[in-house]
């Protein structure tokens, strides 16, 4: 994280000087932000992206595209979001933006993955028959998630929560890596929006405390402990409960922003340090793209390891809720 802010200051800080110049902090937060159209490439200086609809609701729904949106009264905001260009208000916005056609696209390619797989097992006996290829795969993946529901929840429990805590490892795992591919269908930074996190750690929150044991509530508010540190210890173990979604939340996304940040700084110091002569140039570019590809590969370890730290804290926060008086 250190790095990345490192990193930040000095290519925000080169901010463009002429036309010509590269303008990192638009490069850098056009791809980390979220749009209403995807930017594909863009070929002889003409960009080539897909045109998303922009549906909002302000005295009835409109659905127009981004470059009919001045027909329709509304424009951008400093922030890049749909306001009204008559009173600057932001109307609701039930756009299909970049983020919303990743999070589609992700979710019916996970099925279509899950669906194959059981597909194999339902015509094959796994007794006598290995699996091979995607179905091989996916058996070792699964298998991650069931054996962290085993171990920190029980033998007694583990079997209810293992769906959800599989279907959240293969989802955030499958964007994560969707996230590092250049090209569409990758690209998209999902899981480092923080809104996308939030409602991962969200359902992680509800399923600890709507499906929690008695002996767990009763650890919250009336824990076995001398009498003057019981008025203490329920405000201690409310603010525990809610901050296990916020740590959920930020390290999800913290992790794989700074990911998307650092490999994206890395390539525009190529064209940086273009204008500085051959030898510079040729020199950093060796440089840079040796980084590249080191953070490229670091970023895969991390969006493994980001996948089973949220899926392993998340069984864990679910075992402790499952537990019985002794």
């Amino acid at each position: 994280m250190i790095l990345t802010a490192l990193i930040l200051f000095l290519l925000l800080g080169a901010a463009p000087a002429s036309p010509d110049a590269v303008d990192v902090p638009t490069i850098i937060f056009d791809h980390i932000g979220d749009e209403y159209e995807w930017h594909i490439t863009e070929w002889k200086g003409k960009a080539i992206a897909i045109p998303l609809p922009c549906i909002v609701i302000e005295d009835g729904v409109h659905v127009f595209t981004l470059h009919h949106a001045a027909e329709h009264g509304y424009t951008l905001n400093e922030k890049g979001k749909l306001v009204n260009a008559d009173t600057g208000k932001r109307p609701l916005d039930l756009s299909i933006t970049k983020n919303v056609l990743a999070l589609i696209i992700s979710s019916l390619l996970l099925l279509v993955i899950v669906l194959w797989t059981a597909r194999w097992y339902r015509r094959h006996d796994a007794l006598k028959e290995a699996p091979t290829g995607l179905t091989s795969a996916m058996e070792a993946l699964v298998m991650i998630p069931h054996n962290i529901a085993r171990e920190n929840i029980g033998e007694e429990d583990y079997r209810r929560y293992s769906p959800y805590l599989c279907t959240v490892f293969l989802w955030i795992l499958l964007n994560n890596f969707l996230g590092i591919l250049p090209f569409f269908p990758g690209g998209a930074n999902l899981t480092g929006n923080i809104a996308i996190t939030m409602v991962l750690a969200l359902c992680t929150f509800f399923t600890v405390n709507l499906t929690g044991t008695k002996h767990y509530y009763k650890e919250i508010f009336l824990p076995d402990v001398p009498g003057f540190l019981k008025p203490i210890m329920p405000v201690i173990e409310v603010f525990s409960a809610f901050m296990k979604p916020v740590s959920l939340t930020i390290r999800l996304f913290a992790n794989m922003l700074a990911g998307h940040i650092m490999i994206l700084s890395m390539v525009c110091i190529i064209f940086i340090m273009a204008k500085y002569g051959p030898a510079l140039s040729g020199g950093m570019t060796v440089v840079s793209v040796l980084f590249g590809v080191f953070l490229d590969a670091l970023e895969c370890l991390v969006a493994f390891i980001q996948a089973y730290v949220f899926t392993m804290l998340s069984s864990i926060y679910i075992g402790l809720a499952r537990q019985h008086e002794e």
